[in-house]
């Protein structure tokens, strides 16, 4: 059972290969999206200090009736903050937010605040101070796996350069027909975990003609092709819903698509636009 498969970090550390993505599920209706997953067999969730709903995120985790420590729980740093100082607070805010001694994964939410997401000032050095905060929270127990998140290649080369601890994961924007091949295997040469956001590309996948014809041919949901896609390409898979149907449905991808299909699915024609999601920075069009 997929739920049941795990990744190794370069520290040793093991992470599902399939979570629960919880952006957009309001603070109070978390708890029970999370109840919901580990019920189903869900053991990584993931949340971000942009998302509002830590608080919300970490009840569930606390009343989710198996013990914390068979849970992977991830958190985001937010993207505005760009000092020691700042991270420093804000992991301790999350803790205490969330009700836990520790997190699994905190990470970098992006590599700029969202409202110069891509532009020409790369935040190389805050980064740098960034991760040092990261790092000390690591060394500090306060954080099993540390990591970043939409960071391109020459981002993640000022980590490498400046750091004690390497970034163990990178979570991008991946999906059928946005796949950075070269950024995935940039990070997989450096030991780097990818795991992928949005995996469904926020429903457009259910629009592709591509996508639907070879989920039928496969008997599969576009959805189940697309999470399956993703874990292929040796990335963490995480698609977001409050639906415990879809839930269920999400991690029925024990199937194997050939390497004709994809082959195919890498280069299928680019998705244009996210429709409503288009005012969000990662999905503007802006380089990935």
């Amino acid at each position: 059972m997929m739920l049941e498969e795990y990744y190794t970090l370069a520290n040793g550390e093991k992470i599902p290969k399939l979570g629960l993505g919880t952006w957009f599920i309001d603070d109070d209706k978390a708890a029970e999206a999370v109840r919901e997953a580990v019920k189903i067999g869900y053991r990584l969730i993931d949340t971000a200090q942009a998302y509002g709903n830590e608080r919300g995120v970490g009840e569930g985790v606390r009343t989710a009736g198996i013990p914390r420590e068979q849970l992977f729980v991830a958190s985001k740093v937010a993207a505005e903050l760009k000092t020691y100082e700042a991270v420093a607070a804000s992991i301790d805010e999350t803790l205490d937010k969330m009700g836990l001694s520790y997190l699994d994964q905190m990470i970098i939410h992006s590599p700029q605040p969202w409202n110069e997401f891509r532009v020409e000032k790369r935040y190389f050095e805050e980064n740098i101070a960034v991760w040092r905060a990261l790092e000390d929270a690591y060394k500090a127990g306060k954080v099993k796996t540390i990591g970043v998140s939409n960071f391109l290649q020459d981002d993640l080369e000022n980590i490498l350069e400046n750091c004690t601890v390497k970034p163990m994961v990178n979570q991008i924007l991946l999906h059928i027909s946005n796949t950075d091949h070269a950024l995935l295997a940039f990070c997989q040469d450096q030991g780097i975990q990818v795991e992928a956001y949005s995996p469904i590309a926020h429903g457009e996948a259910f629009k592709n003609p591509t996508i639907l014809n070879m989920a039928k041919d496969y008997g599969v949901s576009a959805a189940q092709l697309c999470i399956r896609y993703a874990l292929q390409l040796g990335t963490v898979a995480l698609p977001k819903t409050a639906n415990p149907a879809h839930m269920a449905d999400n991690a029925d991808v024990n199937f194997e698509i050939s390497s004709t299909d994809m082959e195919t699915l890498k280069q299928t024609k680019k998705i244009e636009t996210y429709g409503d999601f288009d005012v969000f920075p990662v999905f503007s069009g802006k380089p990935m």
